[in-house]
């Protein structure tokens, strides 16, 4: 597995081994001890999330905030999104800051998105298939979500020419300023 650092240090591009021929391909999406040894400590995931989305459907900007903080081992299965991470700990140099990832089934790229960090991505293809490995259970009180187009955080998403699809949620979340943050 090829590990790529992004520009928040935390967050990681994962590439796997990907073997192919006329059949198609094989690869390992997951190993716990190769995964531990690049995130450089012990994860434990326990809930697997599928969504299928259409082209233009951007989900996010969501996190969990402690005592059920999630990180996330995410990656696109069918399809293309650009997949982005915000620091939400306040203590941390990059707070606020923003990274952003191409994901796609023709890739087979994985993103670490650890605890701390709000996760969101929009769908570039006509269709994506959307995989996620969490390490904590979702809980509903410890939901928190900030806008996607927050200017404070200044997202670069990229122009489908079209506007993006919104829940009603992710329409009503507030801004970095006003969302509750890590410590």
């Amino acid at each position: 597995m090829n590990v790529i650092r992004t520009a928040i240090p935390d967050v990681l591009i994962l590439e796997p081994k990907v073997f192919g021929d006329t059949r198609g391909f094989f690869m390992e999406s997951y190993n716990q001890k190769v995964f531990n040894e690049a995130v450089g400590h012990d994860v434990h995931f326990v809930q697997d999330n599928h969504s299928r989305s259409a082209k233009g459907v951007l989900r996010g900007l969501h996190y969990q905030l402690p005592p059920h903080a999630q990180g996330k081992l995410v990656r696109c299965t069918q399809g293309a999104v650009f997949d982005v991470a915000v620091d939400l700990r306040h203590s941390s140099p990059t707070f606020g800051r923003w990274v952003g990832v191409e994901l796609s089934a023709e890739s087979h790229r994985q993103c670490w998105i650890p605890p701390g960090f709000a996760h969101g991505f929009v769908v570039t293809s006509d269709s994506a298939d959307f995989l996620y490995k969490t390490t904590d259970l979702y809980a509903p009180e410890c939901e928190g979500v900030v806008r996607w187009d927050d200017l404070a955080i200044g997202i670069t998403w990229p122009d489908l020419g079209i506007a993006p699809l919104l829940s009603a949620k992710d329409v009503a979340a507030p801004v970095l300023a006003a969302a509750r943050h890590f410590d």
